[in-house]
């Protein structure tokens, strides 16, 4: 795996999914590890399983929609490595069971709690962990870190017959619009911010798309490059590049990982 993510301290929200399979990948190439997610057996199992295979990880169980446990996950990362040199924010829902849906029928809890565990959980854990790169000493590239988001294929590419989640695509909007804002600020300051945008995705998340018989029909055709939905650890893959010194001249950049969604047949 690649050797620029050698000795680097990776903060990763999620335990499960694309992030899980970003901490395998990345503890391959050597990389040091910290988990933050809500579900500590989650944590806790998948720890145990990067250690067992001589991996250093840490992690810290928290609801990081809550800012203090924002900020208790950042500071127990640096408690333990003493820098941050990446951050892969992934954690996100779906907010179609909190009633997430076309705006005319979206309710209130559906748009906020989408809103918040998507987008402002993302602010907080930025905002983290800019503070913390901002203090520390360049590494060998001469930067002082990379951060990167988690967005949609469909903040920019709607699906609307399948996939009329309106908050969602909302919290992704803002998401890249963060990203970029913030890749601007702080490139003069050694800080990269990058984004991806996947397509449809077999995680845990996508539990009900995978059951559904006309979704799976429609990824034949509208996933081209796979006909099937993506598999997690090809958005890991991009992951690792964008975290890493091989990416050192990009920021600003939402790389979208669809396997043809936009040109797909609907």
């Amino acid at each position: 795996m690649r050797e620029s993510l050698r000795e680097r301290v990776v903060l990763i929200t999620g335990a499960t999914g694309i992030a899980a399979a970003t901490e395998e990948l990345a503890v391959r190439g050597g990389a040091r590890i910290f988990i933050a997610s809500i579900d500590e057996e989650e944590c806790h199992r998948l720890a145990g399983d990067l250690r067992d295979a001589g991996a250093e990880v840490f992690f810290r169980a928290g609801d990081l929609t809550v800012e203090r446990e924002a900020v208790a996950a950042v500071e127990d990362c640096l408690a333990r490595f003493r820098r941050i040199d990446g951050i892969f924010n992934v954690v996100g829902i779906s907010g179609r069971r909190f009633g997430d849906g076309p705006v005319d029928e979206c309710s209130l809890e559906g748009w906020q709690r989408t809103m918040r565990t998507n987008a402002e959980t993302t602010f907080l854990m930025c905002r983290e962990a800019v503070r913390a790169m901002l203090g520390q000493v360049p590494g060998p590239s001469g930067q002082r870190g990379s951060i990167l988001n988690m967005s949609s294929v469909l903040a920019r590419s709607p699906e609307p017959e399948r996939f009329a989640t309106h908050a969602y695509a909302a919290s992704k909007g803002a998401i890249e619009s963060l990203t970029i804002s913030m890749a601007a600020y702080y490139a003069s300051r050694g800080i990269r911010v990058n984004a991806l945008a996947p397509g449809l995705v077999r995680t845990p998340m996508s539990r009900r798309a995978q059951a559904d018989p006309a979704i799976l029909e429609l990824m034949a055709t509208k996933q081209p490059l796979c006909g099937d939905l993506i598999e997690a650890v090809e958005v890991a893959r991009a992951a690792l590049f964008l975290l890493s010194d091989d990416s050192r001249m990009i920021t600003g950049e939402v790389m979208t990982i669809d396997a043809g969604w936009r040109y797909g047949s609907p």
